[in-house]
């Protein structure tokens, strides 16, 4: 039997919605206020599933799972992830929470203690939305 750990992690960061090609009207038109730069309250759940090791107690190594969090999500508590996340600075996505989970996901895939793996990454703005990856 498996064992599932959820880690989370909070910071406050900015973020807005707005595509390059776009007209100004086209962009407020899809995505309204949140072509303006506006904080939130984020929090990550990162789930990690595994056997209880006999030995330890531990799903995973929890030191590690953290460095490799905190690798992932280096500067952005008080940052603009505008600026911060490559895709998004190069234009190539939007920071929604969708991709944001996304991005994390693919970045901390891999790079988990044997056997624990890496089920899926909840980010959430707010109380009220989040989204996790994969669903």
């Amino acid at each position: 039997m498996n064992a599932r750990l959820i880690r989370r992690r909070r910071f406050v960061a900015r973020h807005h919605y707005r595509r390059g090609g776009w007209t100004e009207e086209r962009n407020r038109a899809v995505f309204r206020a949140q072509v303006e730069p506006h904080e939130h309250r984020w929090l990550v759940e990162v789930h990690v599933v595994g056997p209880i090791d006999p030995e330890t107690g531990f799903t995973t190594d929890l030191a590690r799972l953290d460095e490799e969090l905190d690798a992932v999500l280096s500067g952005w508590d008080g940052a603009d992830l505008n600026h911060v996340v490559p895709e998004v600075r190069e234009g190539d996505e939007l920071p929604t929470t969708e991709s944001l989970a996304r991005w994390i996901y693919h970045r901390l895939d891999g790079r988990l203690s044997p056997p624990a793996k890496l089920e899926r990454v909840g980010v959430f703005e707010s109380e009220e939305l989040g989204a996790e990856y994969p669903a």
